[in-house]
């Protein structure tokens, strides 16, 4: 799947002939750069006993400043766009976070997000099932909140317009499940936030 950057600037509906470097790789960028959206809708509250809040929740943001300057690489003309986000097995699930940040921040709604990890669990998604995989499968087809999930159930993911990858551990084999649930999964955009010499190998292995 071989693709390099193209604008400074995420649009949509951005067209334009497809180029192949020669090293065949796709072109890592510094950071997320989503496009403006309609305002995000509060989350509304459950039925039933108050819960504690679970880690990270997504329901509001202050406000924050604007995104940093980076690329985007359209996959195909009707495939997502996808962004590479250099971090090591450590530090991807916080790079995850920021895009999420910066998402949000730019006004995406929380439940056009849905992020994937191939290694440690996302905290928000231990504490939800916690209460049960009912009640966190549940909070995932209600599509009002950013839904975390791992690579081995991903499957199960309704698609959403941005899918965020966090490659933080896990057999290569879970990476490319991630990778490739993933891409399927994602309506406009698709972030992957990992090594981009580990992902380059799995890509060039036919996800």
């Amino acid at each position: 799947m071989p693709l390099i950057p193209e604008e400074p600037q995420i649009h949509e509906s951005a067209q334009g002939p497809r180029a192949t470097p020669a090293s065949g790789r796709i072109a890592p960028t510094p950071r997320p750069v989503p496009g403006p959206r309609p305002a995000a809708p509060s989350r509304p509250g459950r039925p039933g006993p108050p819960r504690p809040a679970p880690p990270a929740q997504r329901t509001s943001r202050d406000a924050a400043p604007a995104a940093k300057p980076g690329h985007s690489v359209p996959h195909a003309a009707d495939g997502p766009q996808i962004q590479l986000i250099p971090a090591s097995a450590e530090g991807a699930l916080d790079a995850a976070e920021e895009a999420v940040d910066l998402l949000l921040d730019s006004g995406r709604a929380p439940g056009d997000v849905l992020v994937i990890t191939t290694g440690e669990q996302h905290p928000w998604a231990t504490h939800e099932l916690s209460f049960g995989e009912a009640s966190y499968w549940a909070q995932h087809d209600a599509g009002d909140d950013v839904f975390y999930t791992d690579a081995q159930v991903a499957d199960r993911a309704k698609a959403r317009p941005v899918v965020v990858v966090a490659v933080n551990g896990g057999p290569e084999s879970v990476t490319a499940t991630a990778l490739k649930a993933a891409h399927a999964r994602a309506g406009a955009l698709l972030i992957v936030c990992g090594d981009p010499q580990r992902i380059n190998s799995v890509l060039g292995a036919g996800v």
